[in-house]
């Protein structure tokens, strides 16, 4: 193991009703992409899905949290595609929640298996020094 590689923990987190996702990772990408870019059209694009995918993630968190978080506005290109002010508080929130969670796990790790990383530095200059 060189000085350059280390264990990470990694985790992925996410947000089900009744064992159907409402909010996670992929939301939040695309939800970023709607807001920055005002088009599901691109933003799908970017994010290598169909528009129809796209909608349908949408739409699918949208009903299972009986609030509307994206505006359409149809036929009018210069408003495109807009987050609704629960949209983006929905992406602000879960935004921090994530990077809190990663924190608090990263905590976890360094906590509980802080050891094992001391244990592989010494073993790697031990190999070093032979």
């Amino acid at each position: 193991m060189s000085d350059k590689q280390s264990l990470k923990v990694k985790s992925k987190i996410w947000i089900e009703l009744n064992s159907e996702v409402i909010f996670g990772l992929g939301r939040i990408r695309l939800f970023r992409e709607i807001e920055r870019t005002g088009s599901m059209s691109q933003a799908a694009a970017l994010l290598g899905m169909s528009y129809r995918a796209a909608w349908g993630k949408v739409t699918a968190t949208e009903e299972r949290l009986a609030m509307q978080l994206v505006e359409r506005q149809q036929g009018n290109r210069k408003k495109g595609t807009t987050l609704t002010p629960a949209g983006k508080e929905l992406l602000l929130q879960y935004e921090i929640f994530q990077k809190k969670a990663q924190e608090a796990v990263d905590n976890l790790f360094e906590d509980h298996l802080g050891e094992l990383l001391n244990h592989l530095k010494q073993h790697t200059n031990t190999e070093k020094k032979m």
